[in-house]
């Protein structure tokens, strides 16, 4: 019967496939004391009960579950922590076992193998070339090196919203963000053609990335999907342009045709790398033409896309709530008066500044769920058994929301952080805008630099107002999740000097 109907045949090959993959995810083993789980369904896992908006889905998950939960992406084990004693179990009781990132398809023909500091597996190399980064390109000298670079690009910003009637300021924190990391890691901005495939190039990588974009990294045999919607073609056709635009990069600085467009003569983070890699070309370092091309990718991500998107939260955060504008305002124009902009020598004195930063980053994260881990070994975790390969999303999103840890969470209330040791270098669980232990973002001092300098300049020069008569209080602060989680629409403001 069987050979006289095939398709008799494929529905049973089909129906025992369902079956052998029902049993995979539904049983456990007796021994393990695993964390709660939701119901899953058969190949899927718990895809189906994750929105548009993954950190709200598992946030609410959590709130029936349990602060720690073990969920399966088509056969990827993944726990998820979403408050601050799990996630300082992870990131520092156990932060060696979970030091590791998931390989990615995507990640891995981007960034070179994920040779990058950001996507690398944990390794010998990626603790030598994460050094590099922190020790060379983004330690505290190095950073207040390029200060120059910060304030001719907001001084630059500042012009464009003098001459303009309607601003975009999406664009423009884009623009500010770009200008900054192209001039420090490249050693110039690019302009004209060349400067608009680049940020063109920019674009589309930031499409590309995701935690869910590949349907083939969870579940292997639906692969063929992501050929199917063109996802594999398109991630080779932008990396071969990512790569022919750093190569010609490094081109021109090998040839020295690269020259710094400010006075102030800083070496570059591209020279700083061919340097390197010239001194240690006999030492057995890895430290090759891809390994840079994908460091100075990460300085792009880390420095543009996630800056210019805290940018654009924080000054509708102070749209949206006058009274903390009036203050902050208050607090600046007093430093700056009689000065026609703020400098990075007035900032350290605008405590009001930096607690409207903290703020800002933790009721708007950009990067939610931070960037996945993955364990290394079998380890326990909050007395629970998780398996070695197991990934690891925190929920940063929930925990600085969650009302046991702070006093009403939904509001946008900067005094909060007065007289509060709370930091975002790593070191406080209930907050974590950049991460904590082996794996926190290196670049934290870069990103606050540029981003305390925009607001406190924009603040002291500008009075703001909302397009066609739009209440500040009625601003509408959706979020729509892609890379980072962006306003639904870009900011439009009237902005007219202050006199």
């Amino acid at each position: 019967m069987l050979e006289q109907n095939p398709q008799y045949l494929y529905l049973l090959t089909i129906f025992s496939v369902i079956v052998i993959f029902y049993r995979w995810f539904t049983v456990k083993t007796a021994s393990k004391n695993l964390p709660p789980s939701p119901p899953k369904l058969p190949i899927i896992g718990n895809f189906h009960q994750i929105g548009p908006d993954p950190h709200i889905s598992l946030g609410a998950l959590a709130q029936k579950y349990g602060s720690l939960m073990l969920l399966k992406f088509g056969s990827v084990p993944v726990l998820v922590a979403s408050s601050a004693d799990a996630a300082q179990e992870i990131m520092k009781t156990n932060d060696l076992a979970f030091a590791d990132r998931p390989t990615t398809s995507i990640t891995d023909r981007l960034f070179y193998n994920s040779r990058d500091v950001g996507f690398a597996r944990y390794s010998e190399y990626w603790r030598q070339v994460k050094s590099i980064c922190v020790v060379q390109l983004l330690s505290t000298k190095r950073v207040q090196s390029f200060h120059n670079v910060r304030e001719e690009e907001v001084d630059l910003l500042i012009q464009n919203i003098e001459y303009s009637k309607i601003v975009n300021l999406r664009d423009l924190f884009s623009e500010l963000t770009n200008n900054v990391v192209c001039r420090v890691a490249l050693g110039r901005k690019y302009g004209n053609d060349k400067g608009n495939s680049y940020k063109h190039l920019l674009k589309e990588m930031t499409n590309l990335l995701g935690y869910f974009r590949s349907i083939g990294d969870f579940i292997p045999l639906l692969y063929w999907i992501d050929r199917l919607k063109g996802l594999k073609g398109k991630v080779g056709k932008v990396a071969d342009e990512v790569d022919a635009f750093l190569e010609g990069v490094l081109r021109d600085h090998r040839q020295g045709s690269t020259a710094p467009d400010d006075a102030y003569a800083n070496k570059d983070f591209v020279s700083i790398l061919l340097e390197i890699q010239k001194e240690n070309l006999d030492t057995g370092l890895s430290i090759d033409d891809d390994c840079i091309k994908a460091v100075i990718l990460d300085m792009f991500f880390a420095g543009t896309e996630t800056s210019s998107t805290t940018l654009e939260w924080t000054i509708a955060a102070l749209l949206k709530n006058p009274g903390v504008l009036l203050k902050l305002q208050t607090e600046i124009r007093e430093i700056g008066r009689g000065k026609s902009k703020i400098t990075e020598g007035d900032l350290a004195k605008m405590h009001y500044l930096k607690a409207v930063m903290k703020e800002s980053m933790r009721l708007y994260f950009t990067a939610p769920l931070l960037m996945p881990r993955e364990a290394r070994q079998d380890v326990k975790v909050m007395g629970y058994d998780i398996r070695s390969g197991t990934q690891v999303l925190i929920n940063a999103w929930a925990i600085a929301r969650d009302p046991a840890l702070w006093n009403n969470p939904e509001e946008f209330r900067p005094e909060r952080f007065f007289n509060n040791p709370i930091d975002y270098k790593g070191l406080h669980y209930e907050y974590l805008p950049f991460g904590a232990g082996r794996r926190v973002c290196p670049g934290i001092l870069f990103a606050v630099a540029v981003n305390e300098l925009a607001v406190a300049n924009l603040v002291h020069k500008f009075d703001f107002e909302l397009p066609h008569g739009e209440r500040m209080e009625d601003m509408d602060m959706t979020g729509v999740t892609g890379l980072t989680v962006r306003r639904k629409s870009p900011l439009l403001v009237i902005a007219t000097p202050h006199v």
